[in-house]
């Protein structure tokens, strides 16, 4: 499915970011990246979908060389790639609901979109989402509202609104509390899975990647030092990623929470299924 083969990026201040990085996703797992900061991690998930222009190497989505392509091609195959970002990226003043289906924005035609005419099976599937991420009764909440995990999940909900091939995670607990990263990443690993779709996550937490990952990459020095399951993560392992430290704290599984109270949601709205339909006609309405 994704091919990555000899990827360098070299910035115009000369900082060699990526150094032949090489890999393939041919199974729809989750794959942790980790590594110090400038290691190359964000770089990387970024040249994916040319964010970031790579300076040399191919990415082969399905047999296609994303990184030749022209802009208009990029675009559709931008479709193709959910993107998660560390700093949401949502657009404040519209509320959940206009945020999640900003991710059809690449299937609906300009004036359609302008008008916010989503078709109704669009708005169906996200309030189906909605509820899979916890914020059932959120779609009329403006995003400046929303807590930074609530947040988090909008931005995972509009990634899989685009019915990706591939999702791009680019460090999503950042800027969450231990608690809240958990939820996040078990969300973004339970949905991944139920929708078959592979998975890249940078991500800074080697515990969080070790309990959540079916696969992790090491990256140092812009170089893939270290490519195998999470249980490979020795101390040796950790020490050619990291440097010398000692790993003995380090090597373990995060907790389970399943039993911890989720972030509280709103009350039961028995009008929830009229609000629906009612969104639905508003967004078929010429």
């Amino acid at each position: 499915m994704l091919t990555i083969t000899d990827l360098a990026k070299v910035y115009p201040t000369g900082t060699s970011a990526l150094k032949g990085v090489s890999l393939t996703v041919d199974e729809p797992k989750v794959i942790a990246i980790i590594g110090p900061s400038g290691a190359g991690k964000s770089t990387l998930i970024r040249c994916i979908n040319r964010l970031v222009e790579p300076t040399s190497g191919k990415v082969m989505l399905d047999g296609i060389d994303v990184v030749s392509l022209n802009r208009r091609e990029l675009r559709k195959a931008r479709r193709r790639m959910g993107m998660i970002f560390q700093e949401y990226n949502l657009v404040e003043r519209l509320t959940v609901m206009e945020n999640l289906l900003s991710g059809r924005l690449g299937y609906v035609g300009f004036w359609r979109a302008y008008r916010r005419n989503f078709p109704p099976d669009d708005v169906r599937a996200a309030f189906r989402l909605l509820d899979r991420v916890g914020l059932a009764g959120y779609q009329n909440t403006r995003a400046d509202a929303l807590s930074g995990g609530q947040r988090q999940r909008v931005g995972i909900a509009r990634a899989l609104m685009q019915k990706p091939d591939l999702l791009l995670v680019d460090e999503p607990t950042a800027s969450l509390d231990p608690k809240t990263s958990r939820q996040i990443m078990r969300i973004v690993v339970e949905l991944a899975h139920e929708f078959n779709t592979p998975a890249l996550v940078n991500i800074h937490d080697v515990g969080l990647a070790q309990s959540f990952s079916d696969r992790v990459i090491g990256l140092a020095d812009g170089e893939i030092v270290f490519d195998g399951d999470a249980d490979g993560l020795t101390a040796d392992v950790l020490t050619r990623i990291y440097g010398e430290e000692d790993w003995s704290t380090t090597i373990r599984k995060v907790e389970d929470d399943d039993d911890s109270e989720p972030e509280p949601e709103p009350p039961p709205d028995p009008q929830a299924s009229k609000k629906e339909k009612g969104f639905v006609r508003e967004a078929s309405a010429g």
